[in-house]
């Protein structure tokens, strides 16, 4: 199943929306996004993960970019909210500065994923939003074939 993506930033609030659907349940899908050996599968190379309100959040990319926050919200399978920002000192974006709301709703053939990224700096927008384009469509391929394994 070839993912589908539809892009669109909400006005009244500046960030980054996204919408996918995964050909797996939202169990499965959940799990991919609260798990540390399951995260690095489609995003990271380390994950430290601690899923309840207030527990760590943070993954480390490539050695030198690494993200931290916090779970805010934890909803097992449908919602998940963290926050979001770099360890680099001087980040325009440090840890825990944005917020990335991701909730699942089942759908045929699967889960709708709608991730919603906010609360970053307007030139900050654009280089994430790339992130998650480049990571999002290797979540929906791992997320699948888990489904079927």
């Amino acid at each position: 199943m070839e993912p589908e993506m539809a892009i669109a930033d909400a006005p009244e609030t500046p960030g980054i929306d996204r919408e996918l659907t995964i050909a797996a349940r939202p169990e499965t899908v959940f799990a991919y996004l609260v798990e540390p050996d399951k995260m690095v599968r489609w995003m990271g190379r380390t994950a430290e993960l601690d899923p309840r309100p207030g527990g760590l959040y943070r993954i480390d990319y490539n050695g030198s970019d690494i993200v931290r926050g916090e779970f805010l919200e934890v909803d097992p399978p449908r919602r998940v909210v963290f926050s979001w920002g770099w360890e680099e000192p001087g980040s325009s974006t440090p840890p825990g500065s944005s917020t990335v709301e991701v909730t699942l709703t089942p759908v045929d053939g699967g889960t709708r994923l709608n991730l919603r990224h906010t609360g970053l700096g307007a030139d900050e927008i654009n280089g994430h939003a790339v992130g998650w384009d480049q990571f999002l469509p290797t979540l929906v391929t791992v997320a699948a074939e888990a489904e079927t394994a």
